[in-house]
């Protein structure tokens, strides 16, 4: 039996593999031809985005997809290039050497083995949730800020133009400007032609291969008509054979430099990646081991830099085309690597007369869909604080850098966090009409405060960032007695008691009487065992609030309406 668990575990095909059916078999081989096909001009044009020759496009969607079959639990994960990734691989790697030098691939490839590593030691130490320090505006805003980015890099090979690589989107856009004289025109009508066409056919069927369409017949149309003779920008050679084994090499001083990248792409990809994953399991009805995708990932990108792959992970497009052509498992992938492998060993000449112009039009309308509008007007209705969360990191990403970007607003998150903690929601509270209902003054216009009492409501618990809070809160009491309402308190920490203890004294010494209401038991454990409720005093410790204010306004209601339905 334990056998049994440890091979599920880590190796978690085992789990559908018993209950395939045979009908599948053809729904993943038309899913794999599929997605195959799509990733031969996307892992090329991604590997632009990144700084490298196309070719490692494709040595980057083979060994990690078939890794990731065999230990990813998501069965529709279409595993590969991805842009915001690739963008990350160029912000990283180009300080620290020229781009396209011999140095510029190795580093790309050591860190897909750095990112790997990582990930690995993630997975294995279950610390999956750290991901939850990546919150979704905070996302939201550095994935549309780097795809403005990602498509203005484009632009030199949209436009046939000579533009500096650069992580900042105003320097790119005054190159292009400054040199609009020299757009070469053929180049950009291609490039034109090419977006068109692509956003056609993926509206009229988004399982199509509209790009591998408009790659041949582009292709076809520059060595016909010999396009590039006249200035068009083609791929030129592009190797034939599968990526040789052969380890990175690197130093220990280079590691040190490349950590920050990392972790940044470690978590982002896997945030990405496990984002999709989810998704597409809820809607296949399975579910999604977080640690174990981590494992996958990690595994995929560790063996991906003995073959010569730079940092992979999960796509949505890709997954959802995936997902859409019938995928029912990870055989899919392993179809989907063979697709590229054949592509390696037999196809790669036909890709000379490539225009590097379909290239940047592929990436164009791949990240075009990144930018996300609907999602910073969704956070303007609901909640400001995380609309201007997203429009800092937006901000910060495209004054600042990419790496930088989301450094702030990880921080900016954080602080958020921290001053929510520090500053709960309170309630004043009053009596509903005809009722022993309390709820909140300021949501319900009806309801009325009994007069020379206070009613406050934390709703927390109470611990040590947030007791000054309660002693500004309390300290600011002016009426004959104020009542405490326990009920939303779970927990309190010792910090609290002693606030507790010090705001009972000052209120007692301005004749304040404190009582407090709705305690639950591990709550009032802590008091008692603290010694506070003798310093409060049973006769000032009551079940509910409208207990505590006959107590102390003497009153007698025994009448006990039904409840109204409130805004509380």
């Amino acid at each position: 039996m334990s056998g049994r668990i440890s091979l599920r575990r880590f190796f978690p095909p085992a789990d559908w593999l018993r209950g395939y059916d045979a009908s599948f078999l053809r729904s993943d081989l038309t899913a794999g031809l599929t997605v195959g096909v799509m990733l031969i001009p996307q892992g090329m044009a991604y590997a632009l985005i990144a700084g490298l020759p196309p070719i490692y496009g494709l040595y980057a969607s083979v060994a990690p997809l078939v890794v990731y079959a065999l230990l990813g639990t998501s069965r529709q994960l279409a595993v590969g290039p991805v842009a915001m990734v690739s963008l990350l691989v160029a912000a990283g790697v180009a300080p620290l050497a020229e781009g396209g030098s011999a140095d510029y691939l190795r580093l790309a490839i050591v860190l897909a083995l750095m990112v790997g590593v990582v990930q690995l030691a993630l997975g294995f130490a279950r610390f999956g949730f750290l991901v939850n320090f990546l919150s979704h505006p905070v996302l939201a805003g550095f994935t549309s800020a780097a795809a403005l980015i990602i498509g203005a890099s484009q632009l030199k090979n949209l436009l046939g133009i000579p533009i500096e690589r650069s992580n900042y989107i105003h320097e790119i856009l005054i190159s292009a400007f400054a040199q609009a004289a020299d757009i070469h025109m053929p180049t950009l009508a291609i490039g034109l032609g090419a977006i068109a066409a692509l956003v056609l056919l993926r509206r009229w069927k988004k399982t199509f291969p509209g790009a591998i369409v408009v790659v041949i017949v582009t292709t076809a149309a520059v060595w016909g008509a010999q396009l590039h003779a006249t200035g068009v920008g083609i791929v030129g050679d592009v190797p034939r054979g599968l990526p040789a084994f052969s380890a990175p090499v690197f130093s220990i001083t280079e590691l040190q430099t490349l950590l920050p990248t990392a972790l940044i792409i470690a978590l982002v990809g896997f945030m990405e990646s496990i984002a999709v994953a989810k998704t597409f399991a809820s809607r296949h009805r399975y579910r999604i081991d977080a640690n174990q995708e981590l494992v996958a990932l990690g595994a995929a990108n560790i063996v991906g830099a003995f073959f010569k792959s730079f940092p992979t992970t999960g796509g949505f497009s890709r997954t959802a085309v995936n997902a859409d052509a019938g995928a029912q498992s990870t055989i899919a992938t392993v179809v989907s690597a063979m697709v590229i492998v054949l592509t390696l060993l037999f196809l790669t000449p036909l890709f000379y007369y490539m225009p590097n112009a379909i290239l940047a039009a592929v990436i164009m309308v791949a990240v075009a869909g990144l930018v996300d509008v609907k999602e910073l007007v969704f956070l303007w209705r609901v909640d400001r604080r995380e609309f201007t969360l997203m429009l800092l990191t937006f901000a910060a990403t495209l004054a600042l850098g990419i790496e930088e970007g989301i450094l702030v607003g990880v921080i900016a998150s954080l602080v958020m966090v921290v001053q929510r903690a520090t500053t709960p929601h309170t309630a004043r509270l009053g009596r509903l009409p005809d009722s022993t209902t309390y709820r909140n003054l300021d949501r319900n216009p009806s309801a009325r405060a009994p007069e020379g009492i206070t009613i406050l409501r934390i709703d927390a618990s109470l611990y040590f960032a947030n007791t000054e809070y309660l002693r500004d809160l309390l300290g600011g009491v002016s009426d004959r007695a104020v009542i405490l309402d326990m009920y939303p308190v779970n927990k309190i920490d010792s910090s609290a008691l002693h606030v507790l203890g010090d705001v009972l004294e000052s209120l007692r010494d301005r004749g304040v009487r404190l009582a407090l209401s709705g305690l639950k038991g591990p709550v009032r454990d802590v008091l008692r065992r603290a010694g506070t409720l003798d310093k409060v005093g049973a006769e000032n410790v009551f079940a509910e609030v409208h207990e505590a204010v006959e107590a102390l306004d003497g009153a007698k209601n025994t009448h006990v309406p039904d409840k109204a339905s409130v805004d509380v």
